[in-house]
């Protein structure tokens, strides 16, 4: 039977896709700017019909009602990367933290410590062989995607396809909701006067060829546009956002001095607005961006976090 076929089988609704929960399950949900808005908003209107859900995920960019207090008998969410829209919920005690390294997520799944019985992704339409991108996050989702007993994704037709270990067969999907909306963005981080100054000391230890590991803030953000006169810089990151793009436009970020992976951006997610591309890049699990015996093998690797 073609894919094609397949396909049209698992087309549902949203609401027809989300009847899948059931009350004490677990639910994993995409993060980053590939969260599946749709088939979220279908979750939250599958509240009243179930009990005790678990909903874990890293930072999405969306909106998380189901942390709001009216949602408390029918959802809990567990994070394992807390984000701005969870943030309130969590310091309540409305919705809970489970503290481990991104490189570490994706083996709870595997292992059985947190097994996942659905998974909502959001995936860009199929090519010609039936295979699907996750886009802009490969992640934990990947993963996840593996792992869920019942895998419900939304095919975006403006999730734009990328390289790597970022593809899903038709065949390994229970349910497809079709969707055409602009993907979640990242609010930017305001650069205040104190990032700016941290950030001119901190990029005067960047060396030319040196390989970045961003991160989220406003000091990751102010140090990028500190790095305009420096010489085949390399990426391998969990994740890059919109600051990269002038260095890659402008050839500063090349990658040809990297021993891993050369001229390869390599990350697990981006985030930012819809001006990023797809260009030179591989998106790996969370596990393969964090690993450290692959940071080890750069010469000269930096990491640019703010601390919590």
């Amino acid at each position: 039977m073609s894919w094609e076929i397949e396909y049209k089988k698992k087309l549902r609704t949203p609401d027809e896709a989300l009847r899948c929960v059931q009350s004490g399950m677990r639910v994993y949900i995409h993060p980053g700017c590939a969260e599946p808005e749709t088939l979220v908003d279908a979750l939250i209107r599958r509240a009243p019909f179930v009990q005790d859900v678990e909903i874990v995920h890293m930072m999405t960019m969306g909106r998380a009602d189901y942390v709001a207090p009216e949602m408390a008998s029918h959802f809990r969410h567990n994070a394992v990367f807390i984000g701005g829209n969870v943030r309130e919920a969590i310091n309540e005690g409305r919705a809970d933290y489970t503290p481990v390294y991104l490189s570490e997520i994706e083996e709870l799944f595997e292992s059985g410590a947190m097994p996942l019985d659905v998974a909502l992704i959001e995936v860009s339409p199929p090519d010609a062989h039936g295979f699907c991108s996750f886009g802009v996050g490969v992640d934990t989702t990947l993963t996840a995607a593996k792992c869920a007993r019942y895998v419900v994704a939304q095919v975006n037709d403006q999730m734009p396809r990328t390289y790597g270990d970022s593809f899903i067969h038709v065949n390994q999907i229970d349910a497809v909701v079709e969707s055409s909306r602009p993907l979640c963005a990242m609010v930017k981080h305001e650069i205040t006067e104190m990032h700016t100054a941290i950030a001119h000391n901190v990029a005067g230890l960047i060396e030319d060829g040196s390989v970045l590991q961003t991160g989220i803030g406003g000091i990751p953000d102010a140090v990028l546009p500190f790095l305009m006169d420096r010489k085949d810089l390399g990426i391998h990151s969990e994740l890059v956002s919109d600051g990269v793009i002038p260095l890659i436009e402008s050839g500063i970020i090349t990658g040809a001095r990297k021993n891993f992976k050369p001229r390869k951006i390599i990350l697990g997610f981006a985030i930012g607005s819809k001006n990023q591309r797809a260009r030179q890049v591989g998106i790996r699990t969370g596990r393969w961006t964090k690993d450290v015996d692959g940071e080890r093998g750069e010469h000269r690797f930096f990491r640019k976090q703010p601390a919590g």
